[in-house]
């Protein structure tokens, strides 16, 4: 390989020769072997949005020359597209508060600028021109901000499709009686329209929770450089970095109200992170539930029937097991230990920066792509093709001793714990035993048991009810 030579305040350093990257860049692959992951792809996009127009307002208030700025952000505008994402090589986890990424991002642009203005003597600086009145504690945070305000979209769109595929499952389970569960033991009935639209209803509060939480987003810090107090940005290139970034990304952003809080607090991305930790706790749940209801499916509940994704066993011929349930589940533990690891982050902070900021948001971005990703194949390849087993679904409900509550408020607490032990002992369904000992009629069992009245309160059948059991 072929090298070029660098040097620095601390001294000089080998480049390869074809590379766009320079040497603080070269020192951060070597201080920071950690992961192996590279920055995520949008929040280079993101940095490379503010590098374009940064160069743009600084040439418009005289700071910068015209040529050097048309190069600049000819060279941002590339990496925006994502044609220099192989030059951005920084550990996603590395210490410096996300200088190495900055830097990355400022060598790059600025070579790449060189070339583009290969007929000319003018040299471009990855510092005093790239990072013109900036600074890696602005320019990160506001495209942590612009990233995340993407992805939460993303996720959104996801979210709601997820919504809608629950809320039509709820219409055409309405009618399919079950038995529900506490306890994992028999307990009263239930229509499997109702648990699906339980579903529906939290992951509609978990829209309306991560919508919330991402608001404050559109509050972003570019101009308050260093430590929130807007050393070396003057407040007309303030004025115009913000004209210029609703331009590019259509987002309702505003300059935060406190420069130095925003610079030095991280709360928002951990409200954010606990939103998103709640979604995958709900996400577990209806995941473990599916996987229940499905199971056996000869010696399980098989109430439900999952789409068959892939053969479950290299060892059982047939077998089939309940994959997407099983990895939403495993998105869900991660995304629970990310919310503690930025919980624990952004404790970290001490006075006028917190310089764990790229482990909270790689994390962060970690959450919200895995979410993403884990809601789409639970919409399409999961909840959108169940189907019920009506029939075994009806089978357990009328062999279940748990449909006695139905008749408990009819025939006394005392009976009915009779008949509830009685059918236990002998295998006698409930209805069997109560028409033997005279409690109730077939009649009024046909009331008393009906699907509606048993799932329903307050429906009309319990008048025909009041009058079949001769209450007045």
């Amino acid at each position: 390989m072929k090298y070029r030579i660098e040097s620095d305040s601390l001294g000089e350093k080998q480049i390869p020769a074809n590379a766009y990257y320079g040497i603080q860049t070269a020192r951060a692959l070597d201080n920071f072997p950690i992961t192996g992951e590279k920055p995520h792809p949008e929040l280079i996009r993101s940095i490379a949005i503010i590098k374009k127009v940064a160069a743009k307002a600084n040439a418009e208030i005289g700071l910068l020359d015209k040529s050097i700025s048309l190069a600049i952000r000819k060279s941002a505008r590339e990496m925006e597209q994502g044609l220099w994402n192989n030059q951005i090589v920084v550990d996603t986890i590395q210490g410096g508060a996300g200088t190495s990424l900055n830097m990355n991002v400022n060598e790059v642009v600025a070579n790449r600028a060189i070339e583009i203005l290969k007929s000319s003597n003018v040299t471009v600086s990855p510092n005093s021109h790239v990072n013109m009145s900036q600074s890696t504690n602005d320019v990160i945070p506001t495209a942590v901000h612009l990233t995340l305000l993407k992805l939460a979209k993303d996720l959104g769109t996801g979210l709601n499709t997820l919504h809608k595929q629950l809320v039509i499952k709820e219409e055409e389970f309405e009618s399919v009686i079950k038995m529900g569960r506490t306890h994992l033991q028999d307990a009263i009935p239930i229509r499997l329209g109702q648990e699906f639209g339980a579903y529906a209803c939290v992951i509609r509060r978990d829209i309306e929770r991560i919508e919330q939480s991402v608001r404050q987003l559109n509050k972003i810090s570019i101009g308050a450089t260093a430590i929130g107090t807007g050393l070396n940005a003057r407040i007309d290139y303030r004025e115009k970095m913000m004209e210029y970034l609703i331009e590019e990304t259509n987002y309702p952003l505003e300059t935060a109200e406190n420069l130095v809080d925003i610079t030095q607090n991280t709360d928002r991305y951990t409200e954010i992170s606990s939103a998103l930790k709640i979604l995958a706790i709900n996400l577990s749940k209806i995941a473990n539930d599916l996987r229940l209801l499905s199971s056996g499916p000869l010696t399980g509940f098989n109430e439900i029937n999952l789409p068959a994704r892939q053969s479950g066993s290299s060892i059982m011929p047939g077998k089939v097991n309940p994959v997407i349930p099983e990895v939403i589940n495993q998105i869900s533990f991660q995304v629970i230990g990310n919310d503690h690891t930025i919980s624990l982050a952004s404790e970290a902070g001490q006075l006028e920066l917190n310089v764990m900021g790229p482990v909270i948001v790689s994390n962060l971005l970690k959450s919200l792509t895995m979410l993403t990703n884990g809601v789409d194949v639970l919409s399409e390849f999961a909840i959108k093709g169940i189907t019920a087993n009506v029939e075994r679904c009806r089978e357990l409900v009328e062999s279940s001793v748990g449909i006695v509550t139905a008749i408990n408020p009819h025939v006394s607490y005392e009976i009915a714990s009779k008949v509830a032990k009685e059918a236990l002992v002998t295998g006698q369904s409930v209805r069997s035993i109560c028409i033997r000992h005279g409690y109730l009629t077939s009649e009024e069992l046909d009331i008393i048991l009906d699907a509606k009245e048993m799932t329903e309160p307050g429906i009309a059948g319990s008048a025909l009810l009041k009058k079949a059991v001769g209450i007045s």
